[in-house]
């Protein structure tokens, strides 16, 4: 069923007899029916001899409001001096005070399936001081929009890895999500948000700076979701999130599969050099070029490759796999390939390297750390969404990606 939202404090946005009806609804403590006067200093309960009744209106209202809007508390016949709005927790939804002193607004929007208590003090052009209390409740989420992250939160990780959140449901309205986004970093680290489709098939929006971290940066996520429609099939975000992560040592490893030789270097200076063996050229076991961002280090797993579509060419337990795509590339301990090390590229697509050699880098590396791969006959450079393949993009190409641009 399609939705019609009224709202009277926008021009147009309903019909004369309903804004007229708002305007003069006035709230009385502790009711969450029809406003009355606010309450008034004064004896006479009518702020002062002479003067208008002091007026406020709170939208939304009800106890079925509609959310996703902010909320907007209004001072007829006089200003607004302070409001403060809680939910049924006790978390305040701040706002802002127009000029005039006559119009305050969250920051926020009010959040499906919450009740509010409005509390505004207000004085007449008298001088009189007054009070209203107001509550209203919205309406339930019928979906709810949930989000899965990485890099874990507190956790130390390599100076290629971006954030990247995944969408439980289909986000319609990228901008407006986007804008609830923010990061901050202990240097200034310029950069941008992304969207693509994730190799599950979701909705994802990646954030990466224009250059790899500098270690040592502290890096936080304030993804102010809750109350942000993220449209007609995705639902409501019905709360916040808030990620925390460190950048560690800038350790880069090098894959030369010209040369089949891996080079793994910290802050520079080259700590050892590898032999190892790829992708067998000429056709589908070819490995991909461009860099790999290192997703997670796996330990011993089963590959089977008819899990990527190479039929039965292998079923076997893998040492020290470190995972560098979503579509199967490993570099990983291959000592069945122990002949063709530094020699030939005979892989079904992963970077392969002896047991100790494998080891070794495994113990060396962490989360994050770019991977990167060239050499003549590849798949091809991977795709951004295969893993963490944003840094296959230029910087201008990245940006144009955001929904604010």
């Amino acid at each position: 069923m399609r939705r019609i939202r009224v709202t009277p404090n926008r021009r147009g946005a309903a019909p004369a007899a309903a804004i007229a009806a708002l305007l003069t609804a006035t709230l009385t403590a502790c009711s969450a029916g029809a406003a009355g006067p606010a309450k008034s200093g004064a004896d006479d309960g009518e702020g002062g001899a002479g003067e208008r009744p002091q007026t406020v209106t709170v939208t939304p209202r009800g106890s079925r409001a509609e959310p996703g809007e902010p909320v907007t508390v209004t001072a007829e016949n006089g200003a607004l001096t302070s409001v403060t709005v809680t939910d049924a927790e006790g978390r305040e939804l701040t706002g802002r005070l127009s000029k005039n002193g006559r119009t305050w607004t969250s920051h926020r929007n009010a959040a499906p399936g919450t009740t509010y208590r409005v509390n505004a003090a207000t004085r007449t052009r008298g001088g009189t001081p007054a009070s209203a209390e107001r509550t209203f409740t919205t309406t339930a989420a019928e979906t709810v929009n949930k989000v899965d992250w990485r890099p874990g939160n507190h956790a130390r990780v390599g100076v290629a890895q971006p954030i990247s959140l995944v969408f439980d449901h289909p986000v319609e309205n990228k901008a407006e999500v986007e804008k609830q986004l923010k990061v901050t970093t202990s240097n200034s680290t310029k950069g941008s948000w992304g969207w693509l489709r994730d190799w599950s098939g979701k909705d994802r929006v990646d954030w990466r700076p224009k250059k790899y971290w500098k270690p040592g940066t502290e890096v936080t996520l304030h993804a102010r979701l809750k109350g942000t429609d993220s449209g007609r099939r995705g639902g409501w975000f019905v709360r916040d999130y808030k990620v925390d992560f460190t950048i560690g040592a800038r350790r880069v490893a090098q894959v030369d599969l010209d040369k089949k030789q891996l080079t793994l270097e910290r802050d520079g200076t080259v700590l050892r050099r590898v032999p190892v063996s790829g992708g067998t050229p000429g056709g589908d076991k070819r490995s991909w070029r461009g860099t790999a961002v290192l997703l997670a280090k796996e330990g011993t797993i089963r590959m089977n490759s008819e899990s990527v579509g190479l039929g039965d060419a292998y079923d076997k337990l893998v040492d020290y796999s470190m995972r560098l795509t979503w579509s199967g590339m490993y570099a990983h301990a291959a000592p069945w390939n122990a002949a063709y090390f530094g020699r030939a590229n005979k892989s079904s697509g992963c970077i392969g390297m002896s047991d100790a050699d494998a080891r070794w880098v495994y113990s060396h590396v962490r989360v994050g750390d770019p991977f990167e791969i060239r050499g003549k006959d590849t798949k091809g450079t991977m795709a951004p969404n295969n893993g963490l393949g944003q840094w296959n993009l230029t910087w201008d190409q990245w940006r144009a990606r955001s929904a604010l641009r």
